[in-house]
């Protein structure tokens, strides 16, 4: 069994941006947390929805082909990107964020990039 996590600690503990890195585990689902700064790539998840949510800082999540072409989160706000919904995240300042989503679910989606992360990190 895992200890808590103390999202601050984890936070800390890595300063790389765009690279999110497994807090949890629980029902094939991973915990991630994530430091975000600067514009993200388009992507979309073809079969998993994306839970963003935000601890500090802000978040503007673009969308393609939704009744809206944007959502901004701030700090304590949560937003879930359906599956196949294209989306670009964009944080003007530095933005810390925990993200749900099944273990499977690659950072950019069903776009292989040098951002994709294969193998994130536990912390």
């Amino acid at each position: 069994m895992r200890d808590k996590v103390n999202l601050k600690d984890a936070f800390s503990r890595f300063s790389e941006t765009w690279s999110p890195r497994i807090v949890a585990a629980l029902n094939g689902q991973h915990v991630k947390v994530a430091k975000l700064e600067g514009a993200f790539d388009w992507h979309h998840h073809e079969d998993e929805d994306e839970l963003f949510l935000v601890v500090k800082g802000s978040l503007t999540i673009f969308l393609r082909g939704t009744d809206r072409d944007a959502v901004r989160l701030e700090e304590g706000e949560l937003f879930v990107v359906p599956r196949g919904v294209e989306h670009k995240p964009v944080a003007a300042d530095e933005a810390h964020v925990v993200l749900f989503e099944p273990a499977s679910t690659l950072n950019t989606g069903a776009n292989r990039t040098e951002r994709t992360v294969d193998d994130p990190e536990w912390l």
